[in-house]
């Protein structure tokens, strides 16, 4: 399934807290299985559960659209959030991928580099990227993200595939002044707008192997970043089994899996994003993550 978040046209003041879960099916439409058909949609917390594995949301979801009990929106009726708007937690693995510790002149790591973002930088596709004031050198990375199913504490690797629900494109945008002049990542990796991710969250089934998937950026049209997942040096099942020892993860957290080469601020001449720029991140087969870059107001 691809489980995607949306908001009906027009979206109404008194619906902003509210949202709706829906599939997109083949043909480009999108199956609305929000819970109860409720009329302002869910909550935040509401749709956390629907990534929770053991309270199974998928199978009377799939049945719903099998069934033909839902209701079916064309794409232009509705505007598509972020799939996971607000995550109890953003963990992102630094320095993931071989080459790109190389170009960043960093040795590669012996075990995962974690750092996290605020979820208020969450964003989803077709929303602007804000260049802040505070910065003149916000850099691009595309990766991918997993979304997780289950609560997960102490979860060896063997085991860890049982916890993810699904994969979905995300863009660890960064502030590169903010990043290295701090000397810790936090700032400059969380400021409002950095976390862009969607369009859908594909659940595990969907894709056959997420560690042999091609990997791309695009910055107007021009690709600076394009690489394949089987080149990261920790893989998915690593990194849960690494994060879980001492962080507890839940349904609804996010693990971004690192960038591949080509960033803005590791090239010569450096590129990092203007006011005016399209910024595209796209995954095999999870669609493509499409974001307007814009100063902040």
């Amino acid at each position: 399934m691809k489980f995607v978040v949306f908001r009906i046209l027009p979206v109404r003041a008194s619906h902003q807290a509210g949202y709706r879960v829906g599939a997109f099916l083949d043909d480009g439409r999108i199956a609305d299985l929000t819970p109860g058909m409720a009329v302002d949609g869910l909550s935040n917390n509401d749709l956390l559960k629907c990534f929770d594995l053991d309270r199974d949301f998928l199978t009377p979801a799939g049945e719903a659209i099998e069934g033909g009990v839902t209701r079916i929106f064309q794409r232009e009726e509705i505007q598509i959030e972020a799939p996971v708007p607000r995550p109890g937690k953003i963990i992102c693995i630094g320095l993931n991928y071989r080459d790109h510790a190389e170009e960043s002149g960093m040795a590669i790591p012996s075990s995962p580099i974690v750092f996290s973002k605020f979820s208020t930088a969450v964003i989803g596709p077709e929303s602007a990227i804000e260049l802040p004031a505070e910065s003149s050198e916000v850099d691009y990375e595309a990766e991918l993200a997993v979304v997780v199913g289950r609560r997960a504490k102490g979860v060896s690797s063997s085991d860890a595939m049982d916890y993810v629900f699904g994969y979905t494109n995300f863009n660890d945008v960064s502030a590169r002044d903010l990043q290295f002049a701090d000397g810790q990542w936090q700032r400059g990796k969380s400021c409002d707008t950095f976390a862009p991710m969607g369009e859908f969250v594909a659940t595990r089934d969907e894709i056959a192997d997420p560690h042999n998937l091609r990997i791309s950026f695009r910055l107007n049209g021009t690709t600076l970043q394009d690489s394949n997942t089987r080149q990261m040096i920790f893989n998915i099942p690593e990194l849960i089994e690494f994060v879980s020892r001492s962080i507890t993860l839940e349904p609804g957290d996010v693990i971004a899996t690192g960038t591949p080469p080509g960033v803005g601020f590791a090239r010569t001449p450096k590129i990092f994003l203007n006011d005016g720029d399209i910024a595209e991140v796209e995954i095999e087969g999870l669609g493509i993550l499409r974001n307007p870059v814009r100063k902040a107001s």
